[in-house]
């Protein structure tokens, strides 16, 4: 089944920043470009991006923009995994 999410405007913009900034870690700049890559279609993340995504929500070690990105990747996920 297909999800209906789509990621906002906003977090697609901010994913954006993080690709292009090299300041940026592995784990931002992959949480980013997954939830850009479901800005225009509606591709569910996989399950190795949902268990990334998972663990930086539950880590108190991740900024807000990285979490953002976590939450945002999760609820694009298949929900039958």
């Amino acid at each position: 089944m297909a999800g209906n999410k789509k990621t906002s405007p906003r977090v697609a913009s901010k994913a954006a920043k993080i690709i292009n900034d090299p300041n940026a870690s592995v784990t931002q700049k992959r949480l980013a470009g997954s939830a850009l890559s479901q800005s225009r279609t509606r591709k569910q993340t996989g399950k190795e991006m949902e268990t990334l995504a998972s663990n930086v929500l539950s880590s108190g070690k991740y900024n807000k923009d990285t979490k953002t990105l976590a939450g945002t990747v999760l609820t694009q996920s298949n929900k039958k995994r």
